[in-house]
């Protein structure tokens, strides 16, 4: 969804005078909140996998005669249902699965031309066989009542003599995609050492990776679990640095423009990195990888367990210094 922000900052400048509505999942309403372009999220009550297909004749048909344009980002065809059923008049998006006569300003996609996800977002903005408008990376409003309210909420403290360094170390795609506990906890201590406090963030499904991260760590503050979306993004706004597995929070992290280091196993680092300059990536690059898949097919998961907490470190005092 953070990358998403980027198509609506296109949008915009190219029609200031036109409100844009975002049709999209509950829990990614908070982050649309955060973007000055969106005027309203609407919440998309069919979760990932369900086709419903009553359900989404009748949200169609609730949003008729509502909008002249709707871009289907997603490439399935289900996705496509809805604004055919909201009749609205020009269905843009990609051809996707075949989405003939669902879609009627479909695309194809050129791969080669447009290497990136964020570049076949933006690209969805301009008419076809236009030139890509120029990206402009995601930015979330943050607002400083907010972060104090975070702060009092989840009783935790900001020192201002020291720096924050916060850690990422869940993935919801699967392991593939996650640098093992024990190199986040060294580096986590490393950095501890050096004055660092360490704020960890992820959901509850990252619980037990972070306990397992703060069981070997001093200065540590636990938030995976603990935090709303919102304010997840409020406190990660303080974050002096962050290391990351490619995640959704490493996205959030890059729109906060914060100092980031961005894990790669089994994702490629050319289709999603980080949108902000403040960057440094870390992929080992190995020839059985980028392999897209949740476990490791050769059950060694190396493009992560090899990747050493001395190169980690090291792209992490680039990226501060």
């Amino acid at each position: 969804m953070v990358m998403a922000q980027s198509l609506f900052k296109a949008l915009r400048e190219r029609h200031p005078d036109s409100p844009i509505d975002v049709l999209a999942p509950g829990w990614s309403l908070p982050l649309l909140a955060r973007m000055p372009e969106v005027r309203r999220g609407i919440d998309m009550p069919l979760g990932h996998g369900r086709l419903g297909l009553a359900d989404r004749w009748r949200l169609g048909r609730e949003l008729r005669g509502r909008y002249r344009q709707a871009i289907v980002l997603p490439n399935s065809w289900k996705s496509a249902l809805l604004p055919w059923a909201a009749d609205i008049p020009m269905r843009t998006g990609w051809r996707g699965e075949m989405r003939y006569g669902l879609l009627n300003d479909m695309r194809c996609l050129d791969k080669q031309r447009y290497p990136m996800t964020v570049q076949r977002f933006v690209a969805l903005a301009a008419d076809a066989d236009a030139p890509l408008p120029e990206i402009q990376p995601p930015r979330l409003d943050v607002r400083a009542g907010d972060v104090q309210a975070a702060l009092q909420a989840l009783q935790v403290k900001k020192n201002a003599s020291r720096r924050v360094l916060a850690l990422c170390p869940g993935a919801e795609y699967g392991p593939a995609k996650q640098w093992p506990t024990v190199h986040y906890a060294e580096l986590g201590r490393q950095f501890a050492r050096e004055g660092w406090d360490l704020w960890l963030f992820g959901s509850d499904k990252d619980r037990a990776i972070t306990e397992g991260i703060a069981a070997t760590c001093k200065v540590v503050t636990n938030l995976a679990g603990r935090t709303t979306l919102e304010q997840a993004v409020d406190l990660m706004s303080l974050a002096d640095a962050v290391v990351s597995n490619d995640s959704g929070l490493m996205h959030v992290a890059a729109a906060l423009d914060r100092p980031l280091v961005a894990l790669y196993g089994s994702s490629d680092p050319g289709f999603t990195p980080p949108l902000n300059q403040r960057h440094r990536i870390v992929s080992l690059g190995l020839s059985c990888s980028p392999c897209f898949k949740r476990e490791c097919p050769l059950g060694t998961t190396a493009c992560l367990v090899d990747m050493t907490v001395a190169q980690v470190a090291a792209a992490l005092r680039e990226v501060i210094a």
